[in-house]
């Protein structure tokens, strides 16, 4: 049973007033820009006071803990608090390709992807629209709606937005981006990702602990992503080391999927695909340090 289950509803009206009571000005993740949202500014996210949807399905391509056999329900989220000039989802993330929805319509949504048999909801970038996930929450509880939550960020988080969703999300996914604040800063627009990021982690950890597998699929916990970028620039070494220091357990998936997208071209050293030796080291720096769950080991 998931977390939110347990939870009265009492309880998680609160969280999401509590929530909601931050889009007055804006500090749900780091960058605490300071936008009125409830009177309908947009901060570097582009949120508003509504969540808006790009798309929602049973999705077969993330982490097999996740999908089983019914998917993961994912619900993509437009806009972001990043800025990564690489990004893969760009229409969604920084070109805000989505509709505006009433929490009514995002209750539903949840709902239905649990209808078609979906393990999860799987919530992909939800950073700047936690009140508004909640506020849907409480509606699809109501609405029978129990299986887990998943957290899918990219890791540049606020700790007191985090500390709202202990006991309601059962699996937080985060990335684990880069090593170094320079490059955050430089391909992501990210002033202090690493250490908002490793705060993050430690928050994360200390709400679900690490990833629990029942029967083949994640029940609570987390699972972290890391992609490789060309010529190291993700800082794997640096990575993997504070990783290490979380929990020799964490379930870490090292990403090979990177190609150049969106504004990539004008940065010549992250202009081309990654190599397979490069892949295949950054699979090695993990294992060096005792880190394999979720890893494809050559």
């Amino acid at each position: 049973m998931a977390s939110y289950v347990r939870m009265s509803r009492e309880e998680l009206v609160e969280r999401a007033e509590k929530a909601k009571a931050q889009l007055k000005k804006c500090s749900l993740c780091p960058r605490g820009c300071g936008a009125d949202r409830l009177s309908g500014k947009r901060g570097f996210c582009r949120g508003g006071r509504m969540a808006r949807v790009s798309s929602y399905a049973p999705h077969f391509g993330e982490e097999p803990p996740l999908v089983g056999t019914g998917g993961s329900g994912t619900i993509f989220l437009a806009g972001c608090n990043l800025g990564c000039v690489f990004c893969q989802n760009h229409e969604i993330s920084q070109e805000d390709d989505g509709i505006e929805l009433e929490g009514e319509h995002l209750a539903k949504i949840m709902v239905y992807l649990q209808e078609l048999g979906c393990h999860n909801i799987n919530f992909v970038t939800p950073t700047h629209f936690v009140p508004q996930i909640l506020e849907a929450l409480v509606i699809a509880r109501d609405l029978g709606l129990k299986i887990p939550l998943v957290y899918n960020c990219g890791g540049y988080e606020s700790l007191e937005t985090l500390k709202l969703l202990e006991g309601i999300f059962d699996i937080y996914m985060p990335d684990v981006k880069y090593g170094s604040e320079e490059t955050a800063l430089k391909y992501s627009n990210a002033p202090g990702y690493v250490e908002c990021c490793q705060e993050a982690l430690r928050e994360m950890h200390r709400q679900v602990g690490d990833l629990k597998i029942e029967n083949g699929l994640a029940s609570r916990g987390l699972l972290i992503r890391h992609l490789v970028l060309p010529g190291g620039i993700a800082g794997t070494p640096s990575a993997v080391k504070f990783l290490e220091g979380l929990s020799k357990d964490t379930y870490l998936n090292i990403m090979a999927q990177y190609h150049p997208a969106y504004k990539a071209v004008e940065y010549p050293e992250i202009n081309r695909p990654i190599t397979l030796m490069e892949y295949k080291d950054a699979v090695k720096q993990a294992v060096a340090v005792g880190l394999i769950r979720g890893l494809d080991i050559y």
